[in-house]
């Protein structure tokens, strides 16, 4: 009896004696591998960081872009368009923006003339694309007979950019972006005469950020405006709309931004 009371005896001291150990390394285990700290530190968490604030600030920035575009919506003419937009941005969602482009207006392929036969000469009817003459002179004078000819066109426009994000790519890489729209007035200048007249222009556009300081941008927008021309010989006026898709490359100064 008395040798198995001092076996429990035995036991119960040495149960007392490691007890602090054991939750001592409990305590160690649980501070060090929780699954909260598993989910902040874990590889997934490393590979693709969520959006937890603008990683490219355009406040008090800035933005030079030099742009190409194209306009392909017109029956007589494709606009080819060469120019630079000059933004400056009073916070990260409004800004306000210059922009001019020289445009060189092309004969469409849609553009045809269509001849009924002739009896007289034994010629066929046919279609032919059109000169640039026949489209711009009556009786060798310049006159605007075929709408849509412009040379020059520029904006002054207020933009809004509401929304910022990123797009998951390839090999664990993303790429941050924002989307704006604009609109504002416009001045365009038209036809063989170079006629100057004023109108308005909306759209929307993207930057998609390249580093601190360089984006490309990517822009749709509608410029309508009223035209005067020529049909069948009698003066009158169209409204217009040409509808232009413009890609540019934007620097921003200066090209360091600090994290406000």
């Amino acid at each position: 009896m008395k040798t198995t009371t001092r076996a429990w005896l035995v036991l119960l001291l040495g149960a007392l004696l490691s007890a602090p150990a054991f939750a001592a390394k409990a305590e160690d285990e649980a501070g060090d591998v929780s699954e909260v700290d598993k989910d902040a530190s874990g590889p997934l968490r490393e590979r693709i960081r969520p959006v937890s604030g603008h990683l490219f600030l355009m406040d008090g920035r800035f933005e030079v872009s030099p742009n190409v575009g194209i306009s392909l919506r017109d029956a007589f003419f494709i606009k080819v368009l060469f120019g630079a937009a000059f933004t400056y941005h009073f916070s990260e969602t409004v800004a306000l923006s210059a922009s001019g482009a020289y445009t060189l207006s092309l004969i469409s392929g849609n553009a045809q003339i269509c001849n009924p036969p002739n009896a007289a000469n034994g010629q066929p009817a046919g279609c032919r694309s059109p000169t640039l003459a026949e489209l711009t002179q009556q009786n060798g004078v310049p006159a605007n007979k075929a709408f849509g000819n412009t040379t020059f066109m520029a904006d002054v426009d207020l933009q809004w950019a509401p929304l910022y994000g990123k797009l998951s790519l390839f090999a664990e890489n993303t790429l941050h972006f924002n989307m704006y729209g604009l609109i504002g007035p416009s001045v365009v200048m038209y036809g063989p005469s170079n006629t100057i007249t004023v109108g308005g222009n909306a759209g929307i556009g993207f930057r998609f950020f390249i580093n601190s300081f360089v984006t490309v941008r990517l822009e749709l927008r509608d410029v309508i405006y009223a035209e005067n021309g020529l049909e069948a010989g009698l003066p009158i006026t169209s409204v217009r709309n040409q509808l232009m898709t413009e890609l540019g490359v934007s620097f921003f100064f200066p090209t360091i931004f600090e994290d406000k």
